[in-house]
C-alpha cells in the first residue's frame, strides 16, 4: 500500500565515476573473484579445455611445418628425416604417400580441436546460465525482502534492468575475464616458448612493438570506459520510458499523445544508439592501429626471417611459415587484452549495480526471537507514531488512538493527510520512526513478519491482479484452499455473479492486471482475496471507490458480515460507508484533529461536517439532475438554494 512517488534516479553515483574505475573497485572484484571460486570446478574444467585446444593448436601448426619443409627439400630432389618432437616419421613409401600421411595427421588434429571445441563451448554455455540463473535467483529473491522504502527511492525500469543485463555482466566476469585471464596467461606462454624454440632472436626482434599493442590496449580500454558507463544510464532510461508507456497506455490513448511517446521512445533509443556508436567509432580507430602494429612486426618477421631462411639458419615451413601464424595468434592475444579490459569495467558497472541491490539493507524483517501467537485478537495500539518518507517532512507526526478487537474505525482526510500511509503501518510496511504500533500488547517490530501479515487483509486503492485464472488470483494468500472456500470469498465479495458470466467462470484467464475486467470487478475480486484468508484485522484504502453506487450497495452490505468479528480499518469518503465505522479519525497534514462516531462528529462541527455536508449536497444534486431534463433543471437547482450548508455558512 505505498503512497505515490515520484520515481528517483537509480545510478547517480555513476554521473561521478565516469573517469575512471569506482572508488570501490578492489572490494567489487574481491567479491567477483568470490563469486568465480564458486563456481571453481567448472571453470576449471573450461580453462583445461582451453588449454587443451592451444596445444591441439600447436601441434596441427607443427605438423604443418613439417608437410612445408618436406615439400620445400623433395622439390630441390634431397629425401629428408621427418623429425617432430623428438620423434623420426616414416618417409619410405611414396612422397604422395608421405603428404597424405602428414595430411592426415593434420586433419586428425584438426577434428580432434573441433570435437573438443563444442565440448569447450557446451562447458562454458553451462557454466554461463548457470551463473545467470543463480545470480537473478539471489537479486530476485533479495527483492522480494526489502522494503517498500527501497521500492520509492528506485526506478522499476532500473531494477528490472539490473535482473537481466547487469547480472550478465557479472556473469562475464567469470568466463570473460577470469577464466580469459588464465587463458590468456598460459596461451602467451605456450607461444613465446614455441617461439623461443624456432629462434629467440628473431622472437625478440618480432615482440618490440609488443608494449606498444599493450599500450594502445590500455588507452582504450580508459577511453571506453565512461562511456559504457553513459551507456548503462541511456538503457534505464529508454527501458524507463518503454515500461511507463505500457503501464500508462490508457492515459496516452486518452489524451491521442501516441506520436509524442512514440518521439520519446525513438529519442531515448537513439541515445542508446549513439552512446554505443561513440564505442564503435573508437574501436573502428582502435582496430586498425593494432592492426598497423601487427603489420610491423610481419615486416621484421620478413625481413629478418627471411634473411635467416635464405642463409640456412632457419627452416621455411616449421621456421618462417608457422612463426608467422604464432606472431599472428600472438597479436591477436595481445589485442584480446583490451577486450578483457572492457570486460572488467562492464563487470565492475553491471556488479556495483547489482550487489547494490543484494547489499542493500533489509530494515523491515523479524527478530530472531520474534514472537508467533497463535491467535490474534485485533487490538491496534498508535503511540505517537511519526513517519517520513523523506528527511524534515513529516507525513505522520504524533498519532495515537486504540482500536478496540473487532472494531470498526473509519480514516478521513484530504490528499496527502497520510491516511494510506498509517494504513501501510500495521502490516509493516514501513515502521515508524518514532512511537510505537502494538497489536494486542505486543510491539508490531517483536511479532514474527509472515504470522503478523497472515493475520491482515489488504485491499489496497490501486489493486494489483495476475495473470492467471479468476479463482488462483482469490487464492492468491491461501493457494491450497478448495473452491468451496473461494466461492464463499467471492460471494462475500459480491464478485460470484460476475465470475460465473465469464467464458470460464472461475477458470477464466484473465489479462495482465486485469485488463480484461472493469475497475469495479477488479475491486470485487480484490476483496475476496482479502476476505479468503480470515484475517484478524482487515485493511481497506478506499476499496469501494472504483464502484457504482448500485454495486456499492451489494458490496458494503455483504462486506458487514466480513467484518464481523474483524478489525477493520477503512479509508473511505462515501458518508455509505462512514455510517458503517464504529469510530472515525479525521486526519490533517498527518495529525488527529478529530476523532468520534459518525453522529457525534457531525454534531460537533469542523473538517468532517463540512466534508459530509458537501458530499450530501453532490449526491442531492446528483439524484435532482438525474429526475429532471432540459428548462427544468435551473428550477430543481434554484429550490435546493437554502437547504445545504457551505462551508462558511448558509449558501
Amino acid at each position: 500500500m505505498p503512497r505515490p512517488r515520484k520515481k528517483s534516479p537509480i545510478s547517480r553515483r555513476s554521473r561521478h565515476q565516469a573517469t575512471g574505475l569506482p572508488a570501490d573497485a578492489g572490494r567489487l572484484l574481491r567479491r567477483l573473484t568470490g563469486l568465480a571460486w564458486e563456481y571453481r570446478a567448472r571453470s576449471l574444467m573450461v580453462i583445461f579445455q582451453q588449454l587443451v585446444l592451444v596445444a591441439f593448436q600447436l601441434l596441427g601448426l607443427g605438423l604443418a611445418g613439417k608437410a612445408i619443409d618436406y615439400i620445400r627439400y623433395r622439390a630441390q630432389g634431397v629425401d629428408p628425416e621427418i623429425r617432430w618432437m623428438n620423434l623420426t616419421l616414416p618417409t619410405s613409401g611414396s612422397t604422395m604417400m608421405v603428404l597424405g600421411g602428414l595430411g592426415a595427421g593434420v586433419l586428425l588434429i584438426a577434428l580432434l580441436r573441433a570435437a573438443l571445441r563444442f565440448s569447450a563451448t557446451m562447458t562454458a554455455a553451462r557454466l554461463s546460465q548457470r551463473i545467470i540463473v543463480n545470480m537473478r535467483s539471489r537479486v530476485y529473491e533479495k527483492l522480494q525482502r526489502l522494503s517498500f522504502r527501497f521500492y520509492d527511492s528506485h526506478e522499476s525500469g532500473s531494477i528490472i534492468n539490473r535482473v537481466t543485463g547487469d547480472v550478465q555482466a557479472v556473469r562475464t566476469f567469470v568466463d570473460g575475464v577470469m577464466i580469459q585471464i588464465i587463458t590468456l596467461v598460459a596461451t602467451l606462454a605456450a607461444y613465446l616458448a614455441f617461439m623461443f624454440s624456432i629462434h629467440v632472436w628473431l622472437t625478440l626482434a618480432c615482440l618490440a612493438t609488443t608494449p606498444l599493442l599493450y599500450i594502445a590496449s590500455v588507452i582504450f580500454a580508459r577511453v571506453v570506459r565512461p562511456i559504457y558507463l553513459l551507456g548503462r544510464e541511456k538503457v534505464d532510461h529508454a527501458v524507463r520510458v518503454l515500461a511507463e508507456n505500457i503501464q500508462g497506455i490508457h492515459v496516452v490513448k486518452c489524451f491521442a499523445r501516441e506520436g509524442e511517446e512514440i518521439a520519446k521512445f525513438n529519442a531515448a533509443s537513439l541515445d542508446v544508439k549513439q552512446t554505443r556508436q561513440r564505442v564503435f567509432w573508437k574501436t573502428s580507430i582502435f582496430v586498425p592501429s593494432v592492426g598497423f602494429l601487427t603489420q610491423i612486426n610481419m615486416l621484421i618477421l620478413m625481413l629478418y626471417g627471411g634473411w635467416l631462411v635464405i642463409e640456412g639458419r632457419m627452416e621455411l615451413g616449421l621456421g618462417l611459415v608457422v612463426f608467422a601464424e604464432l606472431l599472428r595468434q600472438f597479436a591477436n592475444q595481445i589485442s584480446s587484452i583490451a577486450n578483457i579490459t572492457n570486460s572488467v569495467q562492464m563487470s565492475l558497472t553491471g556488479a556495483q549495480r547489482v550487489f547494490e541491490i543484494l547489499d542493500a539493507p533489509v530494515d523491515i524483517k523479524s527478530k530472531p526471537d520474534a514472537l508467533r501467537p497463535e491467535r490474534v485478537e485485533g487490538r491496534v495500539t498508535f503511540e505517537n507514531v511519526a513517519f517520513s518518507y523523506q528527511p524534515g517532512h513529516r507525513i505522520l507526526d504524533g498519532v495515537s488512538f486504540e482500536v478496540k478487537p473487532r472494531g470498526c474505525i473509519a480514516i478521513v482526510g484530504a490528499t496527502g493527510a497520510g491516511k494510506t500511509t498509517l494504513l501501510s503501518m500495521i502490516p509493516r510496511f514501513y515502521d515508524p520512526e518514532e512511537g510505537r504500533i502494538l497489536l494486542d500488547g505486543i510491539d508490531l517490530r517483536d511479532l514474527d513478519l509472515d504470522t503478523l501479515r497472515r493475520s491482515i487483509g489488504v485491499v489496497f486503492q490501486e489493486n494489483f491482479l495476475f495473470s492467471a485464472t479468476v479463482a488462483e488470483n482469490i487464492a492468491f494468500g491461501h493457494p491450497d484452499v478448495d473452491m468451496d472456500q473461494i466461492r464463499k470469498a467471492a460471494k462475500i465479495a459480491a464478485a460470484h455473479d460476475f465470475i460465473e458470466n465469464l467464458s470460464y467462470g472461475y477458470e477464466t484467464v484473465i489479462g495482465e492486471n486485469g485488463v480484461d475486467l472493469s475497475g469495479g470487478q477488479r475491486q470485487r475480486l480484490a476483496i475476496a482475496r482479502a476476505v479468503l484468508l480470515e484475517p484478524s484485522i482487515l485493511l481497506l484504502d478506499d476499496a469501494t471507490s472504483a464502484i457504482d453506487p448500485e454495486t456499492e450497495h451489494e458490496i458494503l452490505t455483504a462486506m458487514d458480515q466480513a467484518m464481523e468479528g474483524r478489525t477493520t480499518f477503512v479509508v473511505a469518503h462515501r458518508l455509505s460507508t462512514l455510517r458503517r465505522a464504529d469510530h472515525v479519525i479525521v486526519l490533517e497534514r498527518g495529525r488527529v484533529i478529530q476523532t468520534g462516531t459518525h453522529e457525534e462528529l457531525m454534531s460537533a462541527g469542523g473538517h468532517y461536517r463540512r466534508a459530509a455536508k458537501l458530499q450530501s449536497a453532490d449526491r442531492q444534486t446528483l439524484d435532482i439532475l438525474q429526475q429532471v431534463q432540459g428548462p427544468d433543471t435551473d428550477k430543481a437547482l434554484s429550490s435546493m438554494e437554502g437547504g445545504l450548508e457551505a462551508p462558511g455558512g448558509r449558501s
